[in-house]
């Protein structure tokens, strides 16, 4: 089953209210390893998305994640605005001209993507970074795809590997950004732009299920 646009405009609608709903659970994961704006930022870039987004929902979809991408580019601060837009952005370019996203090219904007993510930011691996929660869900993804999952499904697969890839931050030490100026402090805490990460799948699979 394709995904839709008003399920595209449902998702970023969700995704909106559940980071203004965690800003100060991101704020104080921020705040052990950061410079305590994680919630703050995503908020505010969310809700300008908001604002933004009534001028393009008549547009096709890759007009509208590239809007997304840009506006939140703009308004979003830290390191946090470079690689989420460039997320959407680079997403958004694979589906110019799309009213509808089938499997492919689900699969074709989520490795665009985190492509994204990695031009911008260059993480590794276990850098206790976002890229340590897309990692895995994009593998689980592409996995289910080749099986012949529908979008749904993908997404609800990849729940629980995002759910571990979101633990498994933890444990880590942090190699990127502020985080990594603290060392082995940053040992025992989860990494915020991973878990704002997990909340936008947590929305997706909420706005596919409607």
């Amino acid at each position: 089953m394709p995904m839709d646009k008003a399920q595209l405009i449902s998702w970023l609608g969700k995704l909106q209210a559940v980071l203004a709903e965690k800003e100060k659970y991101l704020t104080e994961l921020d705040a052990a390893i950061g410079d305590a704006d994680h919630g703050t930022n995503m908020t505010r870039g969310f809700k300008k998305v908001m604002e933004k987004l009534p001028t393009v929902e008549d547009k096709d979809i890759g007009t509208i994640l590239k809007t997304v991408g840009m506006t939140l580019m703009s308004s979003v601060g830290g390191a946090s605005g470079p690689l989420y837009g460039t997320y959407w952005m680079k997403g958004g370019m694979t589906l110019a001209g799309k009213e509808e996203i089938d499997s492919a090219g689900f699969v074709g904007f989520l490795q665009a993507a985190v492509d994204g993510i990695l031009q911008r930011g260059r993480p590794e691996l276990g850098d206790k970074t976002m890229y340590d929660f897309w990692a895995p869900v994009l593998e689980e993804i592409k996995a289910r795809a080749d099986a012949g999952d529908d979008i749904p499904a993908m997404v609800n697969a990849a729940l629980p590997v995002g759910e571990k890839a979101l633990a498994d931050t933890i444990p880590l030490q942090a190699k990127k950004g502020r985080a990594s100026y603290l060392g082995e402090r940053s040992i025992g805490h989860q990494d915020p732009g991973a878990t704002s990460s997990y909340y936008m799948l947590e929305t997706l699979a909420q706005a596919l299920a409607e």
